[in-house]
């Protein structure tokens, strides 16, 4: 129970993180006079106007659809997995979160825009925004939340009320019975 206690701590800080990160802005820039800044989202939405919509598509799976999808489910796989009951859905949502993980790049994407900052950093100014340090941040708390989940403690839960149920069936069958 502590392993759920714990990665649901760090799945909330994740959630709050992930809210920030996306609704302000990443980075700034300023080129002879002008200035513009942008969102993970409207990176992405940039991309895809500016017809590399491949990439466009990528960046909004990896960075923003997939991260959401591996947060949710793990909210949803604790607080299923902390009731005394646990649901069937739980078991399922269990085996559908790693493939989340896997897609889940937010890292990769931290990388890619310190690469261009550097190689754009002498033609133009730029200002980090709030959610360039909060991504970095939530990268380490997705890899916490990750190393603190140890999925045998839903299994067990969801094994354990699943044989309570298969219980309560038959004593009603012989009690119907009698």
């Amino acid at each position: 129970m502590d392993s759920l206690n714990r990665t649901l701590a760090l799945t909330v800080g994740a959630v709050l993180l992930y809210v920030i990160a996306n609704s302000v802005p990443m980075l700034g820039l300023t080129i002879v006079g002008r200035d513009a800044s942008t969102t993970v989202i409207g990176g992405a939405q940039h991309l895809w106007d500016n017809g590399q919509k491949i990439v466009g598509v990528l960046v909004l799976f990896t960075a923003v659809i997939a991260p959401a999808l591996q947060i949710g489910l793990m909210l949803a796989i604790v607080l299923g997995g902390m009731l005394a009951r646990p649901p069937r859905w739980v078991g399922t949502l269990l085996r559908y979160h790693p493939t989340t993980r896997i897609w889940s790049m937010i890292e990769v994407m931290m990388v890619g825009v310190l690469v261009a900052l550097v190689k754009i950093a002498d033609y133009a100014t730029v200002i980090p925004g709030m959610a360039l340090f909060v991504l970095w941040v939530l990268v380490f708390v997705l890899a916490g939340m990750s190393a603190a989940f140890d999925s045998r403690d839903v299994w067990e839960r969801i094994q354990w009320a699943d044989e309570a149920q298969h219980d309560a069936v038959g004593e009603s069958l012989l009690e119907g019975r009698s």
